[in-house]
């Protein structure tokens, strides 16, 4: 009898909270029910060093495409495939690949000036970064080495903290068979991004790759190329290296005279950088929907294509189990282009006070790229407001003790 009374009490303290949040803008958060209109998003964290990445597609989902597979091999039937499993270019996406290059061209000369006038700092001992000065005091620095107060050692950084490059192998053939250990030394490794724009269509000299005019074919499981069973009569073909590009590439040097802007224009630089920022983001997304990015569930390591590699350069949780091989898995923009969240300061110019620990849940955080426009004069998205928690009024340190 006990039973069935805490059952219907439950029961009503579920309608009640549902008929509450459908008059609420149908909020499905219970502290949007008695807050003044702002949502409770929780904040981006680091992963410790034994939890593995969120999947974006579900093991059991993995386990029965993996079944659905194994059972088309078994019935020798030919499977016509789209672009670009069979080796073909997606017609529709080669000006984005072309966009995303130029916007990337476009970011990093506004990062540059950018980071020449407002300060980046970067702990030395955990890596942690802050845009502004001065530095935070939150105690985050929870590494080993790091004092027992938790309190970082600030040092002055620079672009590469505020926006770290990713790198991964350069493919001559994307659907050829991967880099092993062997080859490490000879494949050259460009950035990510743009090995995504080159095998989504974008032709660079010092990068040559492999465009077919036929499509390739999968019989029983394997892949049939016919072009290379019967190449054409081109012997241009015959000279192009597949591997060892460094020995005579040229330095992929972004173009800073792209901006003709006045040095002292921050403000213009912010504008262009965030815009160019959105679009390069933006368009990555698009070209990861079609162009498959692998990446490992334990380190940073990307490489784009629909396969991972095979060199043993891990270092990872349990990489001896693994023989140095990585975890692969299906990559995400996050790990393309590393976001770096940063504490946001909400009004630098008229609050220099640098943020403290025992306010630490009145802040938000944001991109470290998005943090510095943000600061030299740049408007941010819509898509950022729940995260830097602009609606949310920063009490005094002796006023936090009489918030609700």
């Amino acid at each position: 009898m006990s039973h069935r009374r805490i059952r219907n009490i439950s029961n009503l303290h579920k309608m009640f909270l549902q008929s509450y949040g459908v008059k609420l803008n149908k909020s499905p958060h219970l502290c949007a029910l008695f807050s003044s209109g702002s949502t409770c998003v929780e904040l981006p964290r680091k992963l410790i060093k034994s939890e593995r990445k969120p999947m974006v597609t579900s093991v059991n989902q993995l386990k029965r495409q993996a079944r659905l597979e194994k059972h088309k091999r078994l019935t020798v039937k030919e499977v016509t495939l789209t672009p670009p499993e069979n080796g073909l270019l997606v017609k529709r996406l080669i000006l984005i690949a072309h966009q995303v290059l130029a916007a990337r061209a476009q970011l990093f000369p506004s990062l540059s000036r950018a980071v020449a006038s407002i300060p980046v700092y970067s702990c030395s001992l955990c890596g942690e970064v802050h845009v502004g000065h001065p530095p935070h005091k939150i105690k985050t620095c929870n590494v080993a080495g790091s004092p027992k107060s938790k309190e970082h050692v600030w040092e002055r950084g620079g672009m590469e903290h505020v926006l770290p490059v990713v790198e991964s192998f350069h493919l001559y053939d994307r659907i050829g068979r991967a880099v092993t250990h062997n080859e490490q030394l000879l494949v050259d490794r460009i950035p990510a991004i743009v090995e995504l724009c080159i095998q989504a269509g974008v032709d660079i000299p010092e990068y040559p790759v492999r465009r077919r005019d036929f499509p390739v074919y999968q019989v029983a499981g394997r892949m049939m190329d016919f072009e290379r069973r019967f190449p054409h009569n081109n012997s241009s073909i015959k000279e192009v290296n597949t591997y060892g590009f460094w020995g005579n590439k040229r330095k992929l040097i972004e173009d800073k005279k792209s901006l003709s802007l006045p040095y002292n224009d921050i403000q213009g630089f912010a504008t262009r950088g965030m815009e160019a920022w959105e679009k390069m983001r933006a368009g990555a997304i698009a070209l990861m929907k079609k162009y498959s990015v692998q990446t490992c569930g334990y380190c940073p390591e990307v490489q784009v294509g629909p396969m991972g590699h095979r060199v043993r350069q891990c270092y990872a949780y349990k990489h001896q189990m693994r023989d140095g091989q990585h975890a692969w898995q299906e990559a995400t923009i996050d790990d393309l282009i590393p976001p770096v969240y940063v504490w946001h300061v909400q009004d630098p110019q008229h609050h220099p006070e640098p943020l403290v620990d025992g306010l630490r849940r009145y802040y938000g955080k944001l991109p470290a790229v998005v943090e510095l426009f943000a600061q030299a004069g740049a408007r941010v998205g819509d898509g950022y407001s729940k995260v830097m928690r602009e609606d949310i009024a920063v009490p005094e340190l002796n006023e936090e003790k009489l918030v609700v």
